[in-house]
């Protein structure tokens, strides 16, 4: 197929280098125009995954119109925040037969809008029907070294699933279709704001039995809200729920659980973001995920406390020991 990657961070251009390796006939757009210079000279994406050569196979394009016209899927990999406007920019370029397979993992600020509910906003009404969403345990590093990884793609429409599956897989890239995108979209987004509690756990040196209840009760709140807005509660159980938490809170290439980290150590918000050149999404979930969870009326605290960590200067060992000293009398395992 002939497809279009939106964003070259380190999950984009590796899933571009994937796909150009199955053989697909790849375009990825690139935001920097100096990176996207440096791309076509050498091969590699120094700044956001280096040390890899990528399949040759690959144009890099700085331009968002040569980037998606003419393509038969659209692979959205932008940081949340600026899906929408990246998107926006995009859609007159992308036919009206093009399948859509969205890459972020985010809550938007201000909307609390799914990624789902942004594009059917953003894209033309024809192009809702071929709009997929993978998600899933997923480390960009590790399926760059091909390492065995196993993800989900949901979508309202089982024949785009399927080919999105199909153009995907390899034989260390393994694609299991879902119908349920709410619940993919949600374990992908919040997983996120619970990385950076553990995190924050972690730097405190709490230890595992900490990490482990955090893991079980921020997965509890995943569910509470997926349940409130009409996911399928087993989904959760599954890979993009379950799987994705598990990973993100405990591995050490979590962009999520390092921002904890460091704040659990001591530094400030500021102190770390200024540190990084990739986006952590949790940052701004966790504010949007805060507001939702206070419009629709469900309790998330372990969010509730990461938002006022992150937001409110509140010190990390008082929000544990908030967390700690809740009444019981309202929690049921």
């Amino acid at each position: 197929m002939k497809i279009g990657v939106i964003g070259a961070g380190s999950w984009g251009t590796t899933i571009a280098d994937m796909l150009a390796l199955n053989g697909h006939d790849v375009t990825l757009w690139v935001y920097e125009a100096d990176l996207c210079d440096r791309m076509r000279d050498r091969g590699e994406n120094d700044l956001y995954l280096p040390g890899f050569a990528l399949s040759k196979n690959i144009k890099f394009m700085n331009s968002l119109e040569d980037a998606v016209s003419g393509m038969e899927m659209v692979v959205s990999a932008a940081p949340a925040q600026v899906v929408r406007r990246v998107v926006s920019k995009a859609v007159p370029y992308i036919s009206a037969t093009t399948i859509i397979v969205s890459l972020s993992k985010g809550i938007e600020e201000g909307t609390l809008m799914l990624m789902s509910d942004l594009l059917k906003e953003t894209l033309p009404k024809s192009l809702n029907k071929n709009l997929c969403f993978l998600s899933g345990p997923s480390f960009a590093k590790e399926v760059a070294l091909k390492l065995p990884t196993a993800v989900v793609i949901a979508s309202g429409n089982k024949e785009a699933a399927q080919k999105a599956q199909k153009v995907f897989s390899t034989p260390y890239f393994r694609i299991y279709t879902h119908d349920d995108v709410t619940g993919v979209e949600l374990g992908g987004a919040v997983k996120n704001v619970i990385a950076i509690a553990t995190g924050i756990a972690d730097g405190l040196g709490f230890g595992y039995n900490s990490r482990a209840a955090l893991i079980t009760r921020g997965l509890a709140e995943i569910a509470r809200l997926g349940a409130k807005m009409g996911a399928n509660p087993l989904t959760f159980s599954g890979l993009a729920g379950l799987g994705d938490l598990v990973l993100t809170c405990t591995g050490e290439l979590s962009r999520n659980r390092t921002v904890g980290y460091k704040i659990g150590k001591g530094a400030t918000l500021k102190e770390v973001t200024d540190g990084m050149n990739m986006v952590a999404e949790g940052i701004a979930t966790s504010k949007a995920v805060h507001y939702l969870s206070k419009k629709i009326g469900i309790e998330m605290p372990i969010t509730e406390h990461v938002y006022k960590i992150l937001y409110e200067g509140l010190p990390a060992k008082d929000a544990v020991i908030n967390l700690m000293s809740r009444d019981l009398k309202r929690e049921v395992e």
